[in-house]
């Protein structure tokens, strides 16, 4: 049996963790439903990926983990800020004021604004006079628009229930949907793409010179264990929002922090 290409290695992995990462979205919205705290939710999940990459780290790397300086740790500790910290909780607020599909869909503009990004620090070329570089400069435009476009304009609504469901009296789920700062979530899930882009394009020349990457995202995720739990300290003095009450709150983190598993192989 012949060995698979080490392209197609990366093409079946990009296809398993996007149909993850689909169901990330709605895992995630029905942990908000039941009430978990969006500080000290992605906390949690940062803290479980932490401990079980952190041995995994130790003990895989131990020979090409170069040694540490202190514009490495810097580094990492920003890297957790904007990768880990900032993009999560842009994340978990801007789903939680809008939907699943609406934060799926905003997603899509994360290699646009990373080729962008990638272009203007210098790190990717623009070929003008080709074909394919017309084509990623025309497509981040499209994109970055788009994105703009169902960031500031929600359109009419395209089903509108029967009049006996409407004058029906509104459930409590249905008042709080209707409290939603959609400008807010669209703005939020803007500022989890611009960060999930500046992750992708700025570990990119620091890999070249720390390769272990297990170790790599091991302290970036040491560093946003210490950022969330400031700020879930200072925010959430509630110690009933820090307790897992229910089998699907356990569930839902536990799938979250799988996803994470598959992006970082």
């Amino acid at each position: 049996m012949s060995p698979v290409p080490e392209r197609a290695k990366l093409h079946i992995a990009m296809v398993v963790f996007q149909t993850g990462y689909a169901g990330n979205h709605v895992i995630v919205r029905y942990a908000l439903n039941l009430g978990v705290s969006k500080l000290v939710f992605p906390l949690y999940r940062t803290i479980v990926a932490f401990s079980v990459l952190a041995p995994s780290a130790y003990f895989l790397e131990k020979k090409e983990r170069p040694a540490m300086k202190t514009s490495f740790l810097l580094q990492f500790f920003l890297l957790g800020l904007v990768g880990i910290t900032l993009n999560q909780g842009f994340y978990i607020f801007g789903l939680d004021n809008t939907s699943p599909t609406f934060a799926s869909a905003t997603e899509n503009t994360v290699p646009a604004v990373s080729f962008l990004m990638a272009a203007l620090l210098g790190i990717e070329k623009v070929e003008w006079k080709r074909k394919d570089g017309i084509a990623k400069v025309v497509g981040t435009i499209v994109s970055v628009l788009g994105s703009l476009v169902i960031t500031l304009y929600k359109g009419p609504t395209i089903y509108q229930p029967s009049l006996h469901l409407v004058n029906q009296p509104i459930k409590a789920e249905e008042a709080e949907e209707q409290n939603k700062n959609w400008t807010l979530g669209c703005l939020c899930l803007m500022g989890h793409c611009i960060c999930w882009s500046s992750w992708i394009v700025l570990q990119s020349p620091l890999l070249k010179k720390y390769p272990a990457r297990f170790s790599f995202v091991s302290y970036c995720c040491f560093f946003a264990v210490l950022q969330f739990f400031g700020i879930s300290a200072y925010f959430e003095r509630d110690l009933e929002s820090w307790k897992i009450t229910s089998g699907g709150e356990l569930y839902a983190l536990l799938y979250t922090v799988s996803v994470l598993f598959i992006f970082i192989d």
